[in-house]
């Protein structure tokens, strides 16, 4: 059996400069498409960027001195508290 996938739209207002407005509009002209489709997809992006940004960093290395990293953790990054 095969579930239909739902998106949920919400309709929202948006307050804004009219400058920012009308940048946003003009390129909305110039695709041929919609302010709301232009606006959806800035606000898609800036979402994405800050899915992004949350994410913590993860990598992995090699120590050039031998230490470990279970050692490097181990150490305290600061003074305990007085």
């Amino acid at each position: 059996m095969m579930q239909a996938s739902r998106i949920m739209i919400r309709r929202t207002t948006l307050t804004a400069d009219e400058d920012t407005l009308a940048t946003l509009q003009s390129e909305a002209d110039r695709r041929g498409a919609s302010l709301a489709s232009v606006l959806r997809e800035a606000a898609e992006d800036k979402a994405t960027a800050i899915r992004t940004a949350r994410r913590p960093n993860v990598g992995y290395g090699r120590s050039t001195d031998g230490r470990s990293a279970a050692d490097l953790t181990a150490e305290p990054i600061a003074d305990p508290p007085r």
